[in-house]
């Protein structure tokens, strides 16, 4: 189970524990099972080849998935994902590892609840940012 970060624990500046990704074909394969999503540049490498690509790709809700993913393990067991938005700016390839990373950008709040907003990011393994996004997730606070 995930260990619970408070909302007094955390300042503006808080880098948000990272999560490494490795995808691979098969994965791809598999969540175009789940999802219903069969275009084949993400799992048909000639036909992704004959469409220009330098490979298949990942589906870009994955990649949304993962940094949902990077949230709800920071919110913890008893925090809550209120937002999620990301941008696909760059084609990310099975077999090259990314990087779920981000930053609390503010807290404050709002109707008795505690909300932390923060930036978060995809990276490569050349630490070139492929999926930009932001978040905003609840914290308990300490008793």
């Amino acid at each position: 189970m995930a260990q619970q970060i408070y909302f007094d624990d955390v300042e503006e500046g808080f880098e948000i524990p990272s999560l490494r990704k490795d995808p691979t074909t098969q994965q791809l394969v598999k969540y175009a099972g789940a999802s219903g999503d069969y275009y084949q540049i993400h799992y048909d490498k000639d036909f992704a080849l004959r469409n220009n690509l330098p490979d298949v790709i990942l589906h870009g809700a994955l990649k949304n998935a993962f940094l949902g993913q990077l949230m709800t393990d920071f919110a913890g067991p008893d925090g809550d994902l209120k937002a999620l938005h990301v941008q696909y700016r760059v084609m990310d390839i099975p077999g090259n590892p990314l990087l779920g990373r981000g930053i609390v950008r503010k807290k404050y709040v709002q109707d008795g609840k505690n909300f932390v907003e923060c930036e978060i990011w995809l990276e490569d393994q050349q630490g070139q940012i492929t999926t930009p996004g932001h978040g905003v997730v609840t914290l308990p606070a300490r008793a």
